[in-house]
């Protein structure tokens, strides 16, 4: 029997508000940029999300967000 972990996800986080996230949801496993297709796809049916703002009613971003922004 395949028993898979509950996953949980941070998305569109970009500053303090991401320490308050840690200290009531516990540190991510994803971090998701954006609210994008390709974060929906990464998400299973048991993942806890955690949305900066919104939630997963709100409109998807036209184009996906990128993985990482090197300076």
């Amino acid at each position: 029997m395949n028993n898979p972990r509950r996953i949980v996800h941070f998305v569109g986080f970009r500053g303090e508000e991401y320490w308050s996230a840690v200290k009531a949801f516990g540190p991510p496993h994803m971090i998701h940029m954006g609210w994008d297709r390709r974060a929906q796809r990464d998400i299973g049916e048991d993942d806890l999300v955690v949305f900066a703002k919104g939630d997963e009613r709100q409109p998807l971003a036209r184009y996906n967000y990128p993985d990482i922004i090197e300076a």
